[in-house]
């Protein structure tokens, strides 16, 4: 009889535990700011963005914004390579400061509440997956304390620890968020592409795009060639094409993943080397740019691709491809091109509160799918 009791007792208990957490488990929409800020150091996008799964994934894009950078910030980040690491961890601690603040006011601007999550990718200062190394500024706990928000941050490094390049981390979104095109082609300081083989999510970095256009023009005393109007009057230099194109990494396969040391040691270089004008580099890294983003998306026929990242707005560089390509090329609505980055991070970060997998060996080279990042509590 008494063991009955006992029984009875811990089946009421287990019971009631159960609809303790059945809301957490049945949670399945979310509010949450994703904040990322990219190698082209166009500014900081946010994004508020309501996730919701019924046997898969929707959203929403309720606000977003872009934050240009301060001069002195912008200044700072484009050298970020050259610091020592007592530099780079000083740096850290003031950027997570300084993007608190930048998070704050998007909140009161809007009037927003009831956030499940600030989900950031904070700022690439090193990527050296070769050497089990990467390091994204503003990632530190005191993100949550200044906020008094829940925060999921630090995607990369996880994925690195287990043997992964780190990068490219947005496909995740592109398989839940995107499925319905052949490729996902993003045009950021980098181009990085995502497309479905044998059912596996593969995705990787094509090659440089704003990161080495936007520093050329800025000779110029522009952020960026507005349309590609100044690439557009240039001469392609044939020597400096044909060697671009024949740079090693091209061959490689997948993963693979760039950084700005990566371009600091093999592209500037090389383009300095033969001394050409503003114009005539503008024309050639585009036709360079357009060649290899087509060689990649030419491996299916008769695909669609959806084109995202500030590159859309180059109609010379997308019209480039197009000329080298036979495909549907698909520009969606704003938000979605300048915010599918802010916006996949937040999805990561949802994910990783669920303890579901936002990472893919089949794209990064890990030694298995995970959950990675860090929930940190105010």
């Amino acid at each position: 009889m008494v063991k009955n009791i006992y029984k009875y007792s811990l089946l009421v208990l287990i019971f009631q535990l159960g609809l303790l957490f059945l809301p957490l488990m049945e949670k399945n929409e979310y509010n949450i700011i994703g904040v990322m800020s990219g190698t082209s150091l166009d500014g900081i996008d946010l994004v508020l963005v309501k996730f919701q799964f019924n046997d898969f994934w929707r959203f929403e894009i309720i606000h977003c914004e872009t934050v240009s950078y301060t001069n002195d910030w912008y200044n700072v980040l484009k050298k970020l390579v050259s610091f020592s690491l007592e530099e780079l961890q000083q740096i850290d601690e003031d950027y997570t400061i300084y993007l608190a603040g930048i998070i704050e006011n998007f909140i009161k601007k809007y009037d927003i509440n009831n956030i499940d999550a600030v989900c950031s990718h904070g700022h690439t200062a090193l990527h050296q997956p070769e050497k089990k190394l990467t390091y994204q500024i503003g990632n530190k706990p005191v993100l949550a304390r200044l906020l008094k928000q829940k925060v999921v941050c630090n995607f990369r490094v996880g994925d690195v620890e287990l043997g992964g390049q780190g990068a490219p981390l947005v496909p995740i979104g592109d398989k839940l968020l995107f499925a319905n095109y052949d490729y996902c082609l993003n045009l950021g300081g980098f181009a990085n592409i995502s497309t479905e083989i044998e059912e596996n999510r593969i995705a990787y970095d094509v090659c440089p795009v704003n990161i080495v256009l936007n520093h050329y023009v800025n000779k110029l005393g522009f952020n960026y060639d507005d349309g590609g109007k100044i690439a557009s009057t240039g001469i392609i230099n044939q020597e400096l094409l044909s060697q671009l194109n024949s740079i090693a990494f091209y061959k490689e396969n997948y993963p693979k993943s760039l950084g700005l040391e990566w371009v600091n040691k093999y592209i500037f270089p090389l383009i300095n080397s033969f001394n050409l004008e503003v114009k005539d580099v503008l024309k050639t890294v585009v036709e360079h740019i357009s060649i290899q983003i087509s060689s990649e998306i030419n491996k299916k026929n008769n695909a669609t691709v959806l084109v995202t990242g500030g590159g859309v707005y180059n109609s010379y560089l997308i019209n480039r491809i197009k000329a080298h390509s036979k495909h549907t090329i698909i520009i969606p609505k704003n938000e979605v091109i300048e915010y599918k980055e802010a916006l996949i991070f937040g999805l990561l970060g949802v994910l990783k509160l669920r303890e579901q997998v936002n990472c893919l060996k089949s794209v990064t080279g890990a030694i298995k799918d995970h959950s990675s990042g860090k929930i940190y509590i105010p």
